[in-house]
């Protein structure tokens, strides 16, 4: 008897809210869940949040925030992802194609042209089936106290228009990131 994926009866809905513990119920309450605490890099919370249940249980998350952010010389704004989890029980199961689809068909109401996310190298072939592609060049983002840093973590962009092209130039991001 062959296992059906995770994701094959699950759906991703919006949540009305998401707090510590809800992170806590889907990875665990380690001290750096996300694994990016070396970066020593301040996150910004993202103020949309979208999720999977299983049985009741959270078992995946995905976040959005919009965020100004400088293209060359444009400004402009895309929408932040942040904050993606699957439960490690789950994990290559589709459930972060479920929950990160249902956020950018959000994303998509947001205005922006794109979608920006920051991650850690071992995730970007994931990122890249999911139809996101890595930028060239260093990324510049904002930390408490006005100062300005080189994002550590590999960025990458999906557009969230049929017609959206990314800009040519650096990228500051002006907020902290997501």
């Amino acid at each position: 008897m062959t296992e059906t994926p995770a994701s094959s009866a699950l759906t991703a809905t919006r949540l009305t809210r998401y707090a510590k513990a809800d992170q806590d119920e889907i990875l665990g309450d380690g001290d750096d869940p996300f694994g990016v605490a070396a970066t020593g890099l301040t996150w910004l919370p993202k103020e949309e949040h979208f999720g999977v249940r299983r049985g009741g249980r959270l078992v995946a998350h995905a976040g959005l925030l919009r965020l100004p952010v400088v293209i060359g010389e444009a400004n402009t704004q895309v929408v932040g992802v942040g904050g993606v989890a699957v439960a490690p029980d789950l994990q290559g199961r589709g459930l972060a194609r479920l929950v990160v689809a249902a956020a950018l068909e959000h994303a998509r109401t947001m205005g922006p042209q794109h979608a920006l996310l920051f991650c850690r190298p071992p995730l970007v072939p994931l990122y890249e089936r999911l139809g996101w592609r890595p930028l060239d060049g260093d990324v510049l983002v904002e930390q408490p106290d006005a100062r300005v840093v080189t994002m550590p973590m590999r960025t990458m962009v999906t557009p969230l228009r049929d017609t959206a092209r990314w800009p040519p130039g650096p990228v500051r991001l002006l907020s902290l990131p997501m």
